[in-house]
């Protein structure tokens, strides 16, 4: 059946074809185009007609902008300016002194070019030179005409200020009280030197005093200069229990009198004696023994020309302060000590 039909279906369309021209009307142009049965043949079959368009999207494959090529420029830039660096730095220290001068000098601007002077530590003194920006020098203009430098210079630090002349005056009263008061100890203690080695040379020239010029000892103490005659089992300078000076004990007296009768020092006497007791009945002690003897001492010094106004303090300790500690009863814890003090 389907082979007759393909048969049939040429045959058709030839007869179709043969009676188109017959079916014109006689009095017809017939040079005037036909309508002609292909469209009809090529129309588009029925219910297709609402099929929608197909679409296709095509993506072409790649990699995001931050694997593109400006990292490279910034990596470029930054090699180029550590290497500029590096350059100088070795440049600085590969060069000699008076060329960096040179150099320095020749970036310096001249002084009839450069409206702007600078200060001697700014950063136009040298390459890499200069100080921070709240130092006055640093800036072109004084600190009194810059309100940042009045915010940022440090009011804690010492010297003049321009708005506290007080503070000018004062410390430059400090400095010169300080400067007088350094003199005035080592004038001090210049003299405390001479008068120990004077001391020294007239009991050593002295025939009376050879043998007892080791009886004088000489202390340097905050108080000033302690010259201690002390006793030795041989030599006492005062009788047994009393505060009356022997003889030869009375011209050692007057040999320091001599001594620090040149300067006008202050003078402390303090007695002192050892740890051996009176005897029983006996209505004195150490304590008053000690006392006398500082006084016995202060009267001998003021019969050899020692006014009464140099005295600061008569004391007796008895035997609270023994020059030999571990024998109370030693003869070289009875002594008397003068102290030159300090005028201060």
């Amino acid at each position: 059946m389907a082979e007759v039909a393909e048969s049939q279906a040429p045959e058709k369309l030839e007869g179709a074809a043969a009676a188109a021209p017959e079916a014109a009307p006689g009095g017809a142009n017939t040079d005037q185009p036909q309508p002609s049965a292909t469209p009809a043949a090529e129309a588009t079959p029925e219910g297709e007609g609402n099929v929608a368009p197909i679409i296709v999207k095509k993506i072409v494959g790649g990699h995001g902008g931050a694997h593109g090529g400006a990292w490279k420029i910034a990596l470029a830039d930054m090699m180029t300016a550590m290497m500029a660096f590096f350059l100088l730095m070795w440049l600085l220290g590969a060069s000699e002194e008076d060329k960096r001068k040179s150099a320095a000098d020749f970036m310096r601007p001249s002084t009839s070019h450069s409206i702007v002077e600078f200060g001697r530590n700014s950063g136009s003194g040298g390459i890499l030179g200069g100080q921070s920006i709240i130092n006055p020098e640093a800036l072109p203009a004084p600190p009194r005409q810059t309100a940042m430098m009045e915010r940022l210079t440090p009011r804690s630090e010492g010297g003049p200020t321009e708005n506290n002349p007080a503070d000018r005056t004062g410390s430059g009263n400090l400095d010169e009280d300080a400067k007088r008061k350094e003199a005035q100890e080592r004038q001090e203690e210049d003299n405390f030197d001479k008068l120990e080695r004077e001391l020294k040379q007239k009991l050593a020239q002295s025939k009376r005093l050879e043998n007892v010029k080791d009886q004088v000892q000489f202390t340097r103490e905050k108080d000033g200069l302690r010259i201690d005659i002390i006793d030795k089992a041989d030599f006492s300078m005062f009788s047994l229990g009393t505060s009356k000076l022997l003889p030869r004990s009375e011209a050692l007296v007057a040999e320091v009198a001599v001594a620090v009768a040149k300067l006008d020092n202050k003078l402390a006497v303090r007695g002192h004696t050892d740890s051996i007791p009176f005897g029983p009945g006996d209505d004195r002690s150490n304590w008053s023994l000690s006392a006398e003897r500082a006084e016995s001492t202060r009267a001998a010094l003021e019969r050899r020309n020692i006014p009464a106004s140099r005295f600061a303090k008569i004391e007796g300790v008895a035997d609270t302060m023994p020059f030999n500690s571990r024998d109370p009863a030693d003869p070289r814890n009875r002594r008397i000590s003068v102290t030159v003090l300090h005028n201060n």
